[in-house]
C-alpha cells in the first residue's frame, strides 16, 4: 500500500517539515507512482530540499526544473524580476548572470515577449538546468560572470539581472543545512563580506548595459548600503528598492545617457 496523505503528513512532520501538509499535497501531486511516492518522501525525509525531491520549483508561476546540487530559486528573487519588468517593459536585450537554475531569465522572457534572453552560470549543473527552463530561443553559456557572455552584446543589454552569490564565507556554515549541504558553494558565498562577486559584476557591467540599461542585484539588508555605494563607485546611478513582505533587498543601478 502506497503511504497515505496522513502517513506523509506524519512522516514529514517527525522529520522536521515545518509546512508537512503542504510538502505533502505537492509531493503526492507531482509523484506518478506509488513506488516513486514513496522514494521521494523517503528523500524528503532524508533532508534533500523539497524541490530537488519534486524536480520543479514554483517561481512567479513557472515551473522551473531543478535536479540536485543546483541552486533553487528563492521566491524573494521574484520582487528582482517584478523591478526589472517595471524598470525597463521595452526592453529588448536581457542577461541573467549567475542564473542557476534560469529562474529569473525565463520569468523575465515570460513578462517580455519577444525579449532576446542570454544567461550565464560558472556551474555546469546549473547551466543543464538552464536550458531546460529559458525555451529554444534563449542562449545559455558555461563561464564566468561575463568571461562567457558573446562580446557583441557589449553596449547592447536593457536588464542585467545578477542574482550573485551574497553570503559572507564565514556565514555559509550558518545556512540551514537545505541550503548549506544540497545547493552548490559557488552559488552561495560571496567572499569575506559576501560582496566580491558583486563587486566583479558592477565593475563590468557599465560596458555592457545599453544607454539607460539596469543592472539588478540581490542583497541581504545589512549589504544593502554598502552594495550601492559599490554600483555608484562603478558609475552607475544607483539606489534601492525593499519589499518588506518578501523580506527582499533590490540594488538597482541605471547606466546613464
Amino acid at each position: 500500500m502506497p503511504p497515505s496523505y496522513a502517513h506523509v503528513v506524519t512522516a514529514l512532520r517527525s522529520a522536521g517539515c515545518v509546512f508537512a501538509e503542504d510538502e505533502a499535497r505537492l509531493i503526492l501531486s507531482t509523484a506518478r507512482t506509488p513506488a516513486e511516492l514513496t522514494v521521494m518522501v523517503d528523500r524528503r525525509v532524508a533532508g534533500l530540499p523539497l524541490e530537488h525531491v519534486l524536480g520543479w520549483a514554483g517561481f512567479r508561476g513557472l515551473r522551473i526544473a531543478v535536479e540536485p546540487g543546483v541552486f533553487v530559486p528563492r521566491r524573494r528573487t521574484e520582487f528582482l524580476v517584478e523591478q526589472a519588468v517595471a524598470l525597463a517593459p521595452e526592453a529588448s536585450v536581457v542577461v541573467d548572470l549567475c542564473c542557476g537554475s534560469g529562474a529569473v531569465g525565463a520569468a523575465l522572457a515570460a513578462a517580455l515577449p519577444g525579449v532576446e534572453l542570454h544567461a550565464a552560470d560558472v556551474d555546469p549543473a546549473a547551466v543543464r538546468c538552464a536550458r531546460r527552463n529559458v525555451g529554444a530561443g534563449a542562449h545559455v553559456y558555461e563561464g564566468d560572470l561575463f568571461e562567457a557572455l558573446p562580446r557583441a552584446l557589449r553596449g547592447r543589454v536593457g536588464i542585467l539581472a545578477a542574482n550573485v552569490p551574497y553570503v559572507p564565507s564565514g556565514e555559509v556554515g550558518l545556512l540551514p543545512p537545505e541550503a548549506r549541504d544540497h545547493e552548490p558553494l559557488v552559488a552561495l558565498d560571496g567572499g569575506g563580506d559576501g560582496l566580491d562577486v558583486l563587486r566583479r559584476v558592477a565593475g563590468e557591467a557599465p560596458r555592457w548595459l545599453a544607454p539607460g540599461g539596469s543592472l539588478l542585484v540581490e542583497t541581504s539588508e545589512r549589504q544593502a548600503g554598502p552594495a550601492v555605494e559599490i554600483l555608484a563607485g562603478a558609475g552607475l546611478i544607483s539606489r534601492l528598492e525593499v519589499s518588506e513582505e518578501l523580506y527582499a533587498n533590490v540594488v538597482i543601478g541605471v547606466k546613464g545617457g
